[in-house]
């Protein structure tokens, strides 16, 4: 019992000194050891907790601000020094410390943020990411048109949100300079067409800070933002895309389309016909080249080449004519034109110029409908001939002829036997695809698939 009691106690005083929290400044000198040591992971382990300390903290601060500032970490350093500051806010050498370490700090977060952007934009199209911006700003652009009269609450959510989204589009502008600054070779060109893009990254900046301050002129601001965007897209577009492009607005000037913007469509369907008469002889060569070692790209001949353009410079007719005049004449043939021209544009297999999927032979361009179409037409027509030997079993088929051998037994035709083979492959094919297309096929309203 009494060795019991000894253990009890002996127990209890290991517990309690256990449980004594360890001093500040028996933190501080484990640090400074480290430190003197030359062992700075280890003394920023110690003295990071202790920054906070009432006793100690000024002190842990400046020291880790000036190992965080040695490895690089400007972030860290600001951090720390300016822990440092609050707790001596008249020490000389802390406000030092302080300005050494917030030093071109914000040129660096901004520099970072470019290389982020950049970085996530490296290996995609430039053009397909102008043309995706051109178009987030024309929605927005029309999202935000009245906002502003919503109760304040509702106007404040959608101002932050509206905010948010110019910011993204003022980030757009980042790759798209990087790209014009490499391909522009004439140094005096190069810095005229920078020039107008900072302008206009820093119009869309300008658009988001009002946006954010509801402020009245935002919806101004956006205008030129979108136009802006416009007037870029139009500038590095390529012809495929431009007569894209050139096909809704002559479709909008054709149908009396309300103006966009205060721009008519007639006379942007002028400028996209001229952008791509402007790009298409560089676009065709290079295309060509391209295709002689790419078996998916399918050949652009030089007499298909010729017929583009010949309808391309009719087409600029037309519609300039149709400008000109209150009552445009062959709008209709206009569009035609336009579909004509995106006809003899070599449609790329290669999943990476049109949009056009994989899978295609070489200068197919079956729509995927119509292949559907087809192949259900080809399903029936087989399940009506089953169905038809199925309800006339007298009805033998005719005999095919076969060869034999000379003991007098039959020997398979090869070549029928290929045919044959090829057919069930075929049948094979086009089931899975039809049990692929049912499975993807949503069900009916009125049907659950538990």
């Amino acid at each position: 019992m009494r060795r019991v009691a000894c253990l009890a106690l002996l127990f209890g005083a290991l517990v309690t000194w256990a449980d004594e929290p360890i001093s500040d400044v028996e933190v501080w000198n484990e640090g400074v050891g480290y430190y003197d040591a030359g062992d700075v992971t280890n003394a920023l382990r110690v003295l990071r907790p202790l920054m906070l300390s009432k006793t100690h903290g000024g002190r842990a601060a400046e020291v880790v601000a000036k190992l965080e500032h040695e490895r690089g970490n400007r972030e860290e350093a600001a951090n720390a020094a300016q822990l440092a500051l609050r707790a001596n806010p008249t020490d000389p050498k802390a406000n030092r410390n302080f300005t050494r370490a917030t030093d071109r700090l914000l040129e660096e977060r901004e520099q970072k943020r470019l290389e982020a952007i950049l970085k996530g934009a490296q290996g995609k199209d430039p053009g397909a990411l102008l043309k995706a911006a051109t178009e987030d700003a024309r929605r927005l652009f029309t999202d935000s048109g009245t906002y502003r009269t919503n109760a304040a609450p509702k106007a404040v959510v959608l101002a932050d949100a509206y905010e948010k989204r110019a910011r993204k589009l003022a980030d757009a502008w980042v790759p798209v300079r990087e790209v014009i600054a490499q391909s522009v070779t004439n140094e005096q060109q190069a810095a005229t067409i920078i020039a107008q893009l900072d302008q206009a990254a820093a119009a869309t900046k300008k658009a988001a800070k009002e946006l954010g301050d509801l402020d009245g002129n935002a919806y101004a601001s956006l205008s030129q933002v979108e136009h802006d965007f416009t007037r870029f897209l139009k500038l590095t577009i390529l012809p495929p895309q431009a007569m894209d492009e050139d096909l809704i607005a002559q479709s909008n000037a054709w149908q009396d389309v309300e103006v966009f913007n205060t721009r008519p469509w007639q006379p942007e369907a002028l400028d996209y016909t001229r952008a791509f008469r402007a790009k298409f002889p560089m676009w065709a060569r290079a295309y060509e080249q391209q295709a002689q070692s790419d078996t998916n790209k399918p050949p652009f001949t030089a007499e298909a080449q010729a017929k583009v353009s010949a309808l391309a410079t009719e087409l600029e007719k037309i519609q300039l004519e149709c400008c000109e005049k209150n009552l445009p004449p062959e709008q209709e043939k206009a569009i035609a034109i336009i579909n004509e021209i995106r006809e003899l544009l070599p449609k790329d297999n290669s999943g990476q110029g049109q949009g056009q999927g994989q899978g295609q032979g070489q200068g197919q361009e079956q729509e995927p409908q119509s292949q559907d179409s087809q192949e259900d037409q080809e399903s029936r027509e087989s399940q009506s001939s089953q169905e038809s030997q199925q309800e006339n079993p007298e009805q033998e088929p005719e005999d095919t002829p076969v060869a034999e051998d000379g003991d007098g037994t039959e020997k398979e035709d090869p070549e029928l036997e290929a045919i044959l083979k090829k057919a069930q492959e075929r049948n094979d094919e086009h089931e899975a695809d039809k049990k692929a297309r049912m499975r993807k096929a949503p069900l009916p309203p009125n049907e659950r698939d538990w």
